[in-house]
């Protein structure tokens, strides 16, 4: 072989193969990192569209990694405000990590499809006074309410309270059949601010501002403290869950639920699938109507929303994994195997074929959709508002404290309310 022909092969080669001996297409792909958390199986289904992705788009490789909750609620916030952190992200406090949230706008197909299918919700995702920016999707649409045990109500022989029954109605009945068969927890709520939200909305509270500050304790916000506060005190909630943990930590009792220890239980849509995987057919168990309060039946709406970063370099790249990801037939297929409410204008119209769902679960689901269209606006306001989650919070931290007895409830007012106006203040400091 003459040598200008060697040259010329190893030329070609190189080009093939790369400086490193691999393939150049595989030396120029590029790698997305997505923080994710899962409630029930949607870490696997997520998995399996995303290896569909990459079959797709060969230059594109996406590492799923799958964290507690926790690190999303509490640890992301503190890498984002350091500058570090993934490509994209399954969050849910849309509004006060909006600063941190990449625009993909110009990197998505048709900006009228993603305005006209998740419009209302890309206001949470959006910084205030910003309408254009498409931040991500949302990978479901939350809201809150009660699961009962239907079979402990059967056997403690007591009925269950009717349509626009008040959260005082479903107390009393679920004290009621827990004493009879020694349910060690009649109502159990999520150590959660928004849970407690779901609640406060309906007592009449507003968390609007006022002359430029946000108020977050009101005459609605007073009357829902004081039911939980009495709650515990009586016995219709234990110190066991909201005192097991302190400060703003979360903790669900989705496992004392699933275990026939709980009457009613106050969570949300997104509990369907893991119910209804873990306790199947075990007891019959059922969700119901958010109850009155003085104000409204609303429930409070939330979700979770997979993002992109600006701590991600690779815009181009994560706007095209979005663009698949919330296209029709493929959020579609995901709100369906995961049995989530869609978050999608579109797929809610048309209704979701829950075809894996048992009849318990596909009973609940139609509970919780049902339940959108009885959603307050002053429910919506304050879910999207930045600051709902210093608030929630405050809320929950100090609220806390006085179901263990460690301060009063007109004390835990004044905090929350000194909690929430310092945060604010040093996040604008910051900004």
């Amino acid at each position: 072989m003459k040598r200008t022909a060697w040259v010329a092969g190893c030329a070609l080669a190189l080009s093939v193969l790369g400086s490193a001996g691999v393939p150049a297409q595989a030396q120029a792909q590029t790698t997305l990192r997505i923080m994710w958390y899962s409630d029930g199986n949607e870490g696997e289904v997520m998995n399996d569209l995303l290896r569909r992705f990459e079959d797709k788009n060969k230059d594109v490789k996406v590492v799923l990694d799958q964290v507690p909750f926790k690190a999303i609620n509490e640890t992301l916030p503190v890498q984002l405000a350091s500058g570090q952190g993934p490509d994209l992200a399954r969050i849910t406090d849309m509004g006060g990590l909006a600063p941190y949230l990449m625009d993909v706008r110009a990197h998505v197909k048709d900006p009228a499809y993603w305005e006209q299918n998740y419009g209302p919700f890309l206001q949470w995702m959006r910084v205030p006074g910003n309408s254009t920016a498409i931040p991500g999707y949302m990978t479901q649409l939350t809201v809150t309410g009660p699961f009962v045990n239907k079979t402990l109500f059967e056997q403690a022989g007591v009925a269950m309270p009717g349509a626009n029954a008040t959260w005082e109605d479903w107390a009393k009945a679920a004290k009621a059949v827990a004493d009879k068969v020694q349910a060690p927890f009649p109502v159990a709520f999520d150590r959660s601010g928004h849970r407690f939200f779901g609640l406060a909305v309906s007592q009449g509270a507003q968390m609007a501002e006022v002359g430029g500050e946000l108020k977050p304790v009101d005459d609605g916000f007073k009357r829902a403290a004081k039911l939980v506060v009495d709650w515990h005190k009586s016995g219709v909630m234990s110190k066991e869950l909201w005192g097991a943990v302190s400060g703003t930590a979360y903790r669900g009792a989705n496992e004392e639920f699933k275990n026939a220890q709980v009457v009613f239980y106050e969570s949300g849509s997104w509990q369907t699938a893991q119910f209804d995987k873990t306790i199947g057919d075990a007891f019959d168990w059922i969700a119901v109507p958010t109850p009155c309060g003085p104000a409204n039946c609303s429930a409070m709406p939330g979700g979770a929303a997979l993002v992109a970063l600006k701590t991600g370099s690779h815009p181009a790249e994560v706007g095209r994994l979005l663009d698949y990801l919330a296209s029709e037939e493929v959020a579609a297929e995901f709100y369906a195997r995961t049995l989530f409410v869609p978050g999608h204008i579109g797929l809610a119209k048309k209704g979701i074929a829950y075809k894996s769902a048992s009849p318990q679960a596909a009973a609940a689901l139609k509970v919780f959709g049902d339940a959108v269209g009885k959603l307050d606006p002053v429910a919506y306001r304050i879910q999207g508002d930045p600051s709902s989650r210093i608030v929630f919070n405050a809320a929950i931290s100090r609220l806390g404290q006085v179901v263990v007895g460690e301060t009063s409830l007109d004390d835990a007012y004044q905090r929350i309310s000194a909690d929430v106006a310092q945060q604010i203040a040093e996040r604008r400091k910051k900004q």
